[in-house]
């Protein structure tokens, strides 16, 4: 329904190393607005140098047995994760915690974010952003390294499965710009085919900057609401123009109405 209110036309579904929720969610909008097109898409969690870093995938085919695989794989390491950061928890006092952070999850995976709203629902801290500062983060006595695959990994599955591996949020991970090459060095090197260069939340220079290393690395432009909730200006199909200049990554998907 926010989609169509926001006369969003096309939208692709990114769940963290899930692909669950696509079918569920071409059921919502057949029901409410036919006309809005649903690419299927998925938001792979990869180990690189020490940090988590983010590849999308887009327009695949969620039955091929290269994505199902690596999905596989990585619900199984998110898995061990969690209950480990559960036990961990459990440990300082946290009583019956697998079990209430898996309510929360509704029977899906339990990720720090549930984590995080558990402790502020057993009164542990005030906000979430307080529970992964004082518990969650690296450093701190709750997190657990996270045992992702690699961008190479992932880009492959991506492809095999006939999809576009787009490098997520670039920007985000706060890297220093000789870390920030070395990162669009080795996804290029990988084979990725995107990066993604418009964002709601992003200054005009933000996204100059990350459009130049599209140009320069000749790979295709990516937007992305990162919707989860409404937060400030991170809003569905809001503020996501791409420079001109660019092919965007769904070139040869949509007709030019569609895109």
């Amino acid at each position: 329904m926010r989609a169509s209110n926001m006369q969003v036309n096309v939208m692709a579904l990114t769940d963290h190393d899930s692909i669950e929720g696509i079918a569920k969610l071409r059921q919502a909008a057949e029901a409410v607005n036919p006309r809005i097109q649903i690419i299927n898409g998925v938001e792979i969690s990869c180990a690189w140098h020490g940090l988590e870093i983010h590849i999308v995938g887009l327009n695949f085919d969620v039955r091929h047995p290269a994505i199902t695989t690596l999905l596989g794989q990585q619900a199984e390491r998110r898995l061990t994760r969690a209950m480990t950061i559960a036990a961990r928890l459990q440990r300082k006092g946290l009583e019956n915690c697998w079990s209430k952070v898996s309510s929360l999850a509704l029977g899906g995976q339990v990720t720090r974010s549930h984590f995080a709203r558990l402790l502020v629902k057993e009164g542990w801290v005030s906000l979430e952003k307080t529970a992964f500062k004082k518990y969650l983060r690296k450093g701190r006595n709750a997190y657990v390294a996270p045992p992702w695959c690699s961008i190479a990994e992932a880009v492959e599955a991506i492809q095999a499965a006939g999809g576009r591996a787009v490098l997520a949020h670039p920007l985000d991970y706060q890297l220093a710009g000789n870390w920030l090459i070395k990162l669009l060095d080795e996804f290029s090197d990988a084979g990725g085919d995107a990066i993604e260069v418009a964002q709601c939340q992003q200054t005009p220079a933000q996204r100059q900057k990350l459009a130049e290393l599209a140009r320069q690395y000749n790979l295709l432009a990516s937007q992305g609401s990162d919707f989860h909730f409404p937060a400030g200006r991170r809003e569905l199909g809001r503020s996501l123009e791409l420079p001109t200049d660019l092919t965007p990554v769904w070139d040869g998907w949509l007709t030019p109405t569609q895109a």
